[in-house]
């Protein structure tokens, strides 16, 4: 077979809002690039990483969590051209997943999260917060897959996405998707997008706040819920401050 043909395109469902040239770009080799990571029973292991313009392209990471461990992770997408983060997880018994996500970008780029949970066993739990500010005709999006087997009862999951469009010609996109095959789970997935609360800026600039501030500090705000998790302070408002300064004063 030709390797070009391996190639995934948006006629694919988990590409569906990919960037097409950027695809047609990809070596197929890039698709064989997964880290791998595993999580022996009991382990506690957090990062967080930022995919700035250094870092565009297609990143795959894929987890396994072993008994009672748990891992997490949070990403931020600033970079200017099309950059994919996929994320598969595995979770035995006990183990927890925590993802935060951020995509933040204008121009024209398209910045992805896809993430793929497999509760496999009873008793674990997974939580995906997902934020979006884009403006420009940039996109971001976010693909989250929530698998539980058979008999992986008590599985407790979530996964929320929402996004501020900054201008008109600005999207996201989301596709939630639940395969539940056990029967005593809580499973739920939320979404929502707009624009900024306008109402909110204006009586944060009535206070004496300057407008460009006002908004600047709601989206901090807005974006601060996928980082809440992170359990330092000072690399929590690194990862804040960064996403603040990749903003500007973009359509501020």
């Amino acid at each position: 077979m030709n390797a070009v043909a391996t190639l995934p395109t948006t006629h694919d469902e988990d590409w569906r809002y990919a960037d097409p040239a950027a695809l047609a770009a990809l070596a197929p080799t890039a698709l064989e690039a997964w880290q791998e990571q595993v999580l022996a029973p009991g382990e506690r292991r957090a990062k967080a990483l930022v995919l700035d313009a250094g870092q565009a392209g297609l990143h795959r990471v894929r987890l396994t969590v072993g008994k009672d461990a748990r891992a997490e992770l949070f990403a931020l997408i600033t970079a200017p051209e099309y950059t994919r983060l996929e994320v598969e997880v595995t979770l035995a018994e006990g183990a927890h997943f925590e993802f935060g996500g951020v995509t933040l970008g204008g121009g024209a780029n398209v910045q992805e999260f896809v993430t793929r949970v497999v509760h496999a066993e009873p008793n674990a739990t997974s939580n995906q917060t997902v934020r979006a500010v884009q403006w420009g005709h940039a996109t971001g999006n976010f693909l989250g897959r929530i698998e539980v087997v058979k008999h992986a009862q008590k599985t407790d999951a979530a996964q929320n996405f929402r996004a501020i469009l900054l201008e008109k010609g600005a999207a996201a996109n989301t596709k939630p998707e639940l395969e539940i095959f056990a029967d005593d789970v809580k499973c739920a997935h939320g979404a929502a997008i707009g624009a900024m609360d306008e109402q909110a800026a204006f009586y944060m600039a009535s206070r004496g706040l300057p407008p460009e501030v006002a908004r600047k500090l709601l989206v901090r705000a807005f974006i601060a819920d996928a980082f809440v998790e992170i359990a330092e302070e000072a690399e929590r408002e690194t990862m804040l401050e960064r996403a603040v300064a990749a903003l500007g004063e973009a359509a501020l």
